[in-house]
């Protein structure tokens, strides 16, 4: 029996197009994505949406946790933490070293702070 393939939601597009524009070197909350995707408040389906993945082009583990917890990587945190660390990202103990200093978008990021997207 094949499996049917369910065509991404509206605020799953979104929240893809917000993690997109995730800089290298840079890091947004799952809280981050979904108040950019126009539903504050919806963290939780952020993650699930991360968990699934499987979109090319989407820096899936430039997305973390509130407070700098780097979280899960589809159960490889090993790999997520080195890729952050290729980015030039500290990860110690699970956590982005400088969270706040790399957290995107920054208040103030004229011309690169992204707006709500509809």
């Amino acid at each position: 029996m094949r499996r049917s393939v369910k065509a991404p939601t509206t605020f799953t597009r979104r929240v893809l197009a917000a993690a997109r524009q995730i800089p290298p070197g840079r890091v947004a909350t799952y809280g981050d994505l979904a108040r950019l995707a126009g539903r504050p408040g919806a963290a939780r389906a952020v993650g699930n949406i991360m968990r699934e993945g499987g979109q090319p082009g989407v820096p899936y583990h430039r997305v973390i946790a509130a407070g700098g917890r780097a979280g899960g990587y589809g159960g490889n945190e090993t790999m997520k933490h080195e890729l952050l660390r290729r980015e030039g990202l500290t990860v110690i103990g699970g956590r982005v070293r400088r969270f706040a200093a790399v957290r995107w978008p920054q208040p103030g990021e004229i011309g690169r702070s992204p707006k709500r997207l509809n």
